[in-house]
């Protein structure tokens, strides 16, 4: 069993600074690889239906790439939507049923979180099953986390795990949403009102490549066993 992927690619990546003046931040490069990459090289291990990208900043680059990786795009414009009106924009792509979505800007070593999720997915009881880090093992970020995990997976807001960015969604609460760009906090609020959003923590290494540290920190744990 596998989903659709939603890649999110369209963000200015203004921590990136310098990095992004003339690129978007998935074509950025850690280990020889745009950071796409990294994050397709996960998606494709578990034989998803279809991959879609979504883009909007410095697109060019990005439509040149992924298109004879078999990657489907579509181009927010001309306005960016964020991630609730992203991937609410993208359903005509992936379908009706719950989609995978990753963001494209961390590093992942060990277990592939995907594979996790989908092991660990219930449709009757989950609209949401998000894989968390603990920060002790999350690499270039700060905070104490963003969500609690309770002992049966159920999540609440709080101190816990940090959210790695990788979920399994289901996308029916989207049409609830009157806003043309908004983010998926709205729509995981609604879940976590009705107690059906759930979590993992990853046992894994994660680091955060949103801004330039980030990168060699990456590269550094690519070539480290966890």
């Amino acid at each position: 069993m596998s989903f659709p992927v939603l890649l999110f690619a369209a963000g200015f990546g203004t921590r990136m600074k310098h990095l992004t003046a003339d690129r978007p931040k998935p074509m950025v490069r850690v280990s020889g690889s745009p950071l796409i990459d990294h994050a397709l090289g996960l998606a494709k291990e578990v034989t998803p239906p279809t991959i879609v990208a979504n883009l909007h900043y410095r697109p060019e680059s990005l439509l040149a790439h992924l298109k004879p990786l078999g990657v489907q795009t579509i181009l927010e414009t001309p306005d960016i939507l964020e991630t609730g009106g992203g991937l609410r924009n993208a359903l005509p792509l992936l379908g009706d049923g719950p989609v995978i979505t990753m963001n494209t800007d961390a590093i992942w070593r060990g277990p592939n979180p995907l594979r996790l999720l989908l092991d660990a997915w219930d449709p009757i009881t989950m609209d949401a099953l998000l894989m968390g880090v603990p920060p002790e093992r999350a690499l270039e970020h700060s905070g104490n986390g963003d969500f609690t995990i309770a002992s049966g997976g159920r999540l609440s807001r709080g101190a816990g795990v940090i959210y790695g960015g990788v979920q399994i969604i289901k996308t029916d609460l989207l049409a609830e949403i009157n806003q043309n760009s908004f983010s998926l906090n709205l729509v995981w609020d609604k879940m976590l009102e009705k107690k059906t959003m759930f979590g993992l923590s990853y046992a894994g290494k994660w680091c955060d490549v949103g801004h330039p540290d980030g990168i060699k920190t990456a590269e550094g744990l690519l070539n480290t066993d966890v």
